[in-house]
C-alpha cells in the first residue's frame, strides 16, 4: 500500500494516477496507518507558490523536490507536479514509462490539436518529450496516427454534424475482465419489449431534436448487439431508418462481437439494412484462455462466423484482440496473430488488458491471485508488426487506467476501412448523441473548445422506468446547441 499525504487535495487524482502507472494494482491510504510501503507527501505553500514532494519511508525522507507552481494555471501546475513526481518514482523503481507522465486516455489529442494549429512535427516531438517525458517511439506513434486522423476527419462537419450511438447492454455471458454496462441476455428476454419501447422513445426524441443536422456515423455497441434476436435487431434498424435522415451517413457499425451470439439470420438482417461495418471479436485464439475468461465460444466458431460474414458480403470486418490476458505469453500472442493474419480482417483493434474495479477479475481478485498476467513492449510490438504485414496501419489510439504494462489500445485498418466513429469518440471533436442504458452523450461546442456530458442510468429497470428523465437530461443540454430551441 502507498500513502498519499497532501495539505491540498487539488492534484490528488493526478498524483494517484501516476503512482498507479508505476505501481499497478497497489492500494492507497490517505492518512498515516499500518501496512504502508512508503508515503508521497505533498505540501503547497501559498505565500511562496512552492510545491514540495517528498518520498517517506518509516518517517524518513528518502527523496524529495521543491519547485514553483501557479495554482492559477491548473494545466501547468499539474504538468509540473507530475514531471517532478515521475523523476522521483523513476529513480526509486529504476524504470521509465513509455508514455512518460501522460496518464489520460487520449494522448493523440495533444499531437492532433497542434497539427490543426499548424505546429510542425519537430516542434510537437520536442514539446511532448520535454513536457511529458514521452518516449520517442510513442511520440512517433502519436504523430503517425494524428496525421491519419486529420485526413480522415477532414470531411466531417464539427459544427453542424453529429454521430449516433445506440447502446445494447446485453451479452450472452459476462467476461472475466469486463466492466462495461452489460447484463446476461437470458435474464432480460421477458423485458426486452419494455427496453426497446424506452429506446425507441429516446431515439424518436433525438431524431426530432437533431433534425436539420448532418448525421455522419452510427454505431451500435454494448454489450453485444447481436445478443438480441434477429427480429429485435430488425425493429431497431427499421426505427432508425424511419426516423433519421441517413443520406449523409459515412459508416454504420454494428458490434457483432461475440461469435456465440452470431447467426446467419442476424447477419442477413444486418446486410438487409445496409450495415457497412461489423466486429467479430475473438480477443484471443487460444482456447484455454477463452474458457478461462468466460467466452463461451471456440476458436473454430470464430473462424466459422467470420467466413459466414464474408460469404454474405460483409467487406469491412473488424476483429478485437486483448494483450495481457491471464496465462498468456508472447508465444500465445504470436499464435493468435498467425490465425488472424490467415483470416485477413479489414481492421484489427489491439487492446492492452485493463482491470477495472467492476470487473470480476478485480472483484474476486483473491480467487484469481495465482493467475499470471503479462504484457510487454515486445508483445505490443509483435502485434504492430503483424498488423502492418497484413496491410493495416494505425489510425486511432486510446489508453485506459490500470492497463497491464501501462501501454495503449491501437486500431489498425486497411486503406478506406478505418472507423471514423472510433476517432470521433476519442478526439471529442463532434457531438455524439447516445441512446440506451449506460450510455453517455457528449455535446461538443467547437467554437468554445468545450464539451459537456449527459449520462443515462446504467440499470436497465431504472432506464425503462425513468426514460422521460433521460430524455429531459438530453433536452437541457442539446437545446444549448446553436439552432436548437
Amino acid at each position: 500500500m502507498i500513502g498519499i499525504l497532501l495539505n491540498d487535495a487539488s492534484y490528488e487524482q493526478d498524483i494517484r494516477e501516476l503512482l498507479m502507472a508505476f505501481y499497478p494494482g497497489e492500494g492507497f491510504a490517505h492518512e498515516r496507518t499500518g501496512g504502508v510501503d512508503f508515503y508521497v507527501e505533498g505540501t503547497y505553500e501559498l505565500e511562496s507558490g512552492t510545491f514540495s514532494l517528498d518520498i517517506l519511508e518509516n518517517e524518513e525522507k528518502k527523496a524529495g523536490a521543491a519547485f514553483p507552481i501557479s495554482y492559477e494555471n491548473r494545466l501547468e501546475a499539474k504538468t509540473a507536479i507530475k514531471r517532478e513526481l515521475y523523476g522521483l518514482l523513476s529513480a526509486r523503481t529504476g524504470k521509465t514509462l513509455p508514455w512518460g507522465t501522460l496518464t489520460g486516455i487520449r494522448p493523440t489529442k495533444i499531437a492532433l490539436s497542434r497539427l490543426d494549429q499548424g505546429v510542425s512535427e519537430e516542434e510537437i516531438r520536442e514539446f511532448m518529450e520535454k513536457t511529458y517525458l514521452t518516449s520517442s517511439e510513442k511520440i512517433g506513434l502519436s504523430l503517425e496516427i494524428a496525421e491519419r486522423e486529420k485526413e480522415l476527419l477532414s470531411h466531417i462537419d464539427y459544427e453542424n454534424g453529429y454521430s449516433l450511438y445506440v447502446g445494447i447492454p446485453f451479452c450472452p455471458t459476462t467476461c472475466l475482465y469486463c466492466s462495461f454496462t452489460s447484463y446476461p441476455i437470458g435474464a432480460w428476454e421477458k423485458k426486452m419489449d419494455q427496453y426497446l419501447a424506452a429506446l425507441f422513445k429516446e431515439l424518436d426524441y433525438v431524431a426530432e431534436t437533431m433534425k436539420g443536422r448532418t448525421l455522419d456515423t452510427v454505431y451500435f455497441g454494448g454489450g453485444t448487439p447481436t445478443a438480441l434476436k434477429a427480429e429485435e435487431l430488425d425493429a431497431i434498424l427499421t426505427r432508425i431508418e424511419e426516423r433519421f435522415d441517413l443520406s449523409s451517413v459515412k459508416e454504420f457499425t454494428v458490434e457483432a462481437g461475440r461469435p456465440d451470439s452470431i447467426t446467419e439470420d442476424k447477419l442477413k438482417t444486418l446486410r438487409a439494412h445496409g450495415i457497412s461495418r461489423i466486429s467479430i471479436n475473438p480477443q484471443t485464439m487460444k482456447q484455454s484462455t477463452l474458457d478461462l475468461i468466460g467466452r463461451r465460444h471456440t476458436v473454430e466458431m470464430v473462424k466459422e462466423k467470420y467466413r459466414l460474414a464474408r460469404k454474405l458480403g460483409f467487406d469491412n470486418i473488424n476483429m478485437d484482440l486483448i494483450i495481457g490476458l491471464p496465462e498468456e505469453d508472447i508465444n500465445d500472442v504470436r499464435a493468435t496473430m498467425e490465425e488472424i493474419k490467415e483470416l485477413a480482417p479489414d481492421s484489427v483493434t489491439v487492446h492492452s488488458l485493463a482491470i477495472k474495479r467492476a470487473a470480476r477479475l478485480n472483484i474476486f481478485k483473491e480467487r484469481y491471485a495465482d493467475l499470471k498476467i503479462e504484457n510487454t513492449q515486445e508483445m505490443i510490438d509483435l502485434t504492430a508488426e503483424y498488423a502492418r504485414s497484413m496491410g493495416l496501419v494505425p489510425y486511432y489510439l486510446y489508453r485506459q487506467k490500470n492497463m497491464a504494462g501501462n501501454f495503449e489500445n491501437v486500431g489498425y485498418a486497411a486503406p478506406d476501412k478505418a472507423c471514423i466513429y472510433n476517432i470521433l469518440i476519442m478526439e471529442e471533436k463532434q457531438t455524439i448523441v447516445a441512446c440506451g442504458a449506460g450510455t453517455t452523450t457528449k455535446v461538443v461546442f467547437p467554437a468554445e473548445n468545450r464539451l459537456e456530458r449527459v449520462e443515462n442510468v446504467k440499470d436497465v429497470d431504472q432506464y425503462i422506468a425513468r426514460i422521460d428523465e433521460m430524455i429531459g437530461r438530453k433536452e437541457k443540454m442539446l437545446e444549448k446547441l446553436d439552432g436548437l430551441s
